[in-house]
Order: structure tokens, then sequence, then C-alpha cells
């Protein structure tokens, strides 16, 4: 069987999307550069873990290296891509740009011409509702122009789903983007609002409470996105027949592309999501309440009709119970 490649293997949810594949019975190929971004012994952890399966094969690899992707692309002929490699967060790309254009720019372009040469059968790649930007119409839909990112992270994101078209467009390459809403779980990332309340609240240390907590966020469980994914990734893009420029549909194409969201459709707001911290772990937040902060936006609400309708699935997992799997994993991986 042709292995699948899942780039950000060693990352939250290419991990888990790894471990469901290869519990499936097919074979991956992982590939991560291991970036210091966040702990790197939480990204070793989960790749021993994949190592454990059959079939699994690591390759410490960066997208950004043209060379090593061409080869890692000869050597396994993949019909199927998952690219979910990325440098991650809205905050950080305040200050550090230049990785951005490194990872989600130049690297996209090299997955994305590997794709091209090798003939690729599907390309799945990794956007993020963050491309919504200053648009406060909700829920969010794929169906709405979004030009207008408030964060280089997400005018990153945006342009992989431009990138992505144009090859859909000049070489027929089937691609299909995943606008990801505030993904959170076991094995979490640990610059995520979720992993940093729990671990200051066990601390006894003070919590950043942003926006004086007036946020609203579409928080999604993991193993959600990864059944998303997998079904995603079954369902081959194609173009819609029905596409027309004098009115053209953003979330789909003439080319073989298609954009989907991928969120829980059931915004939480700050506050109640540190009252079910507090519950689960029986200790309350010391909260420290700070102003918005640059390149964030106030709410997220995504629209999943398309997904429910083409993939017969949307997420539905309840705030309640996927924090308490998280915190559950928190406290044994970190022996709390």
């Amino acid at each position: 069987m042709t292995p699948v490649l899942v780039t950000g293997a060693a990352g939250f949810i290419g991990y888990h999307l790894a471990e469901r594949l290869l519990a499936a019975g097919r074979p991956v190929i992982g590939l991560d550069n291991m970036s210091d971004y966040y702990d790197v012994t939480l990204k070793q952890a989960r790749v021993r873990r994949l190592q454990a399966h059959a079939g699994f094969e690591f390759a410490q690899l960066d997208l950004a290296d043209a060379t090593g992707l061409d080869a890692l692309f000869k050597r396994y002929k993949f019909e199927l891509v998952f690219n979910l490699a990325a440098q991650a967060g809205v905050r950080y790309s305040l200050t550090n740009p230049q990785a951005y254009v490194k990872s989600n720019l130049e690297g996209f372009v090299n997955i994305l011409e590997c794709c091209r040469y090798h003939k690729v059968g599907h390309l799945v790649f990794a956007s993020s509702s963050s491309v919504y930007g200053a648009v406060t119409k909700m829920p969010f839909s794929v169906h709405q122009n979004v030009d207008h990112p408030l964060s280089v992270y997400a005018a990153s994101k945006k342009a992989n789903e431009l990138l992505a078209h144009s090859y859909s467009h000049l070489y027929r390459l089937p691609a299909t983007g995943l606008r990801f809403f505030t993904v959170y779980g076991p094995w979490g990332r640990p610059d995520m609002a979720m992993f940093l309340f729990a671990r200051a609240i066990l601390a006894g240390e003070p919590i950043d409470v942003f926006n004086h907590g007036q946020m609203e966020r579409d928080f999604t469980y993991v193993d959600d996105i990864v059944e998303s994914l997998l079904r995603v990734g079954e369902r081959v893009a194609r173009p819609n027949p029905a596409w027309r420029g004098e009115a053209p549909d953003p979330a789909t194409s003439s080319a073989p592309y298609q954009l989907y969201n991928i969120g829980n459709h059931s915004p939480v707001k700050l506050m109640r999501l540190i009252e079910i911290i507090e519950e689960c772990l029986d200790k309350k937040a010391i909260r420290n309440l700070l102003p918005m902060q640059p390149g964030d936006v106030p709410a997220t609400f995504a629209d999943v009709d398309d997904l429910a309708r083409d993939v017969d699935f949307a997420p539905t997992t309840p705030i309640e119970i996927g924090v308490k799997r998280f915190l559950d994993w928190y406290r044994e991986y970190y022996k709390v």
C-alpha cells in the first residue's frame, strides 16, 4: 500500500492524524523539522509513540529543503499528502515574521512543486480560522471573502489557499484546504490558552485573560479534526461545474479545489472555558485581566454546513468532555 505523507507529524494535529492512519493499517511517512518553537521533548515523545507502530517511518526534514523534499516524494510516490507542517502562532508572527515566510510560504511552495511533479492524487492542507481576520459576519462561511487578515500568520495561511488554487488551476492538482478552529485536546501545543491556563492554575500562578475575558472561540476537539481530515482525504477535490467568474465562489473553483471549515460550530466564552478548567481541577484561577492583543480577533464561529454535506460529519464534542480529556492527559503526562 502506498504510504501517506503527513507533514508536521511531530506536531499536535499531525501526531493524532498519523496515529489514526496507522491504527487503520495505512503506512505513514511522518515528516517534521523538530522546530524548537515549543518544547522539543513533547515532539520527541509524540514521535516515539508513532515509532511503536509498524508501518511508520520518520523523516526529520524541513519543508524549506527543496532537494530533500523532492527526494522523499521520488522515493515513496505518494498518492495522498496531508500538509500540516507550519510555523504556528498569531502572537509569535508579530515579532518573527521571517519564520512564517520560510515555513508557510517557501515551504508550502516546495510541497506544491513536489505534488505537481510527482503527480500526487490529492493534497489536503491546513489553513486556519485566522484567515477571517476583520470579518465580523458570523458564523464564518468559506463562501465569504477573506481579504483582511490581522496577523502575518493569518496572511501566510491565506497565501497558502491562493497558492494551492493556482496550482490546481495550472496543473489540475486536486487540493483541499481546511480552516481549523482553535484545536485542543491531549498532546496539545504548550503555547495554546488551555495548556497555559492548566499549567498556571495547578501551580497557583495568575493566568492572562485577554480582552478582559470577552473573547469567544469555537473550540474544536482534536479527534473531531482528525475524523474530518480522514474523510476529506478520501473525497478528492474536484471542479465545481456551477462555478462562474462573474460571481466567484471563494470555496470552490473550476479547478479541482475546495475549502472547508472544521470547527465545533458552538462558540464558547473564554470565561466559561476557565470555569470548566477550574471545575475539573477543583481549583480557582487567579485572573489577570488584560486588553485585546494585536492580531487577535474577538470571536470565531464556524459554519460547517459544507463539511457535513460532503463528508457526512461535523465536529460535536462538547467542551466539557474535551477539556476533561485534555486535563486527564496533562496531569498524567506531567505527573501533576
